[in-house]
C-alpha cells in the first residue's frame, strides 16, 4: 500500500511538470522516463489499433493511459494495451494489469532497454498473455508469449514485412507488419 501511494505521489509531480508537447512520461522501477513521440512510433501504434480494432471494441484498446503493474514503482503507459471483455477498473479508476490480454511497445532510442528489460518483466510477472515489441531502428517484431515464473517461455521475431499470428493466444486474430514504417 505504501508503494501505491508513493507511486501515486510520484505522478502528481510528473502531472505538475512541463512535459513539452509529442512527448510522454512514464515510471519504471521508480525513475520517471520521458520518450519523444516521433512520427514514426505513432504509425506503428495506429497500425496495431486498427489491426486490433477487429476483435476488440474501441474501450478496450488503449494508449498511453496509466497502469500500475507489479515490481518496484511501476507506472506504465504503454503504448497500446488491449483488455479482456470482463476488465474492470481499480479504486482510483484506472485499468487493471490482470485484465490485460496484449500490450504493444515501439521502441525508441532512449528508452528501448525498458521494453526489452524491466517493463518485459512487469508484464511477465502480471502475466499479460501476449507482449509485442515493434523495433522501426532493427525492422522486426519480437512476441513474448506464455508468461510462467516473472518470464515468457516463448520469443518469437518476426520481420517486418511478415505477419504475426496471434490465433493461437487469447488475441485470436493475425497482425500484419506489412505498413509498419522504419527509423
Amino acid at each position: 500500500m505504501a508503494e501505491s501511494s508513493e507511486l501515486d505521489d510520484m505522478f502528481e509531480r510528473v502531472e505538475q511538470m512541463h512535459i513539452p508537447e509529442g512527448y510522454k512520461a512514464e515510471i519504471v522501477e521508480g525513475t520517471i522516463y520521458m520518450a519523444p513521440q516521433r512520427g514514426t512510433h505513432w504509425e506503428t501504434i495506429a497500425d496495431i489499433y486498427e489491426q486490433l480494432r477487429t476483435r476488440y471494441p474501441r474501450k478496450r484498446v488503449l494508449s498511453d493511459v496509466r497502469i500500475d503493474f507489479p515490481g518496484h514503482l511501476n507506472g506504465f503507459a504503454s503504448d497500446l494495451v488491449a483488455l479482456a471483455e470482463e476488465a474492470t477498473k481499480n479504486d482510483k479508476n484506472q485499468p487493471r494489469y490482470q485484465d490485460i490480454e496484449f500490450v504493444a511497445e515501439v521502441i525508441s532510442a532512449s528508452t528501448g532497454k525498458n521494453d526489452y528489460g524491466p517493463k518485459k518483466t512487469a508484464y511477465a510477472l502480471a502475466e499479460v498473455p501476449v507482449y509485442l515489441i515493434a523495433d522501426p531502428y532493427l525492422g522486426r517484431c519480437r512476441v513474448f508469449t506464455d508468461p510462467q515464473d516473472g518470464d515468457y517461455k516463448v520469443d518469437i521475431t518476426v520481420a517486418y514485412g511478415m505477419p504475426i499470428d496471434l490465433t493461437h493466444t487469447v488475441v485470436g486474430i493475425t497482425l500484419s507488419t506489412a505498413e509498419f514504417p522504419r527509423d
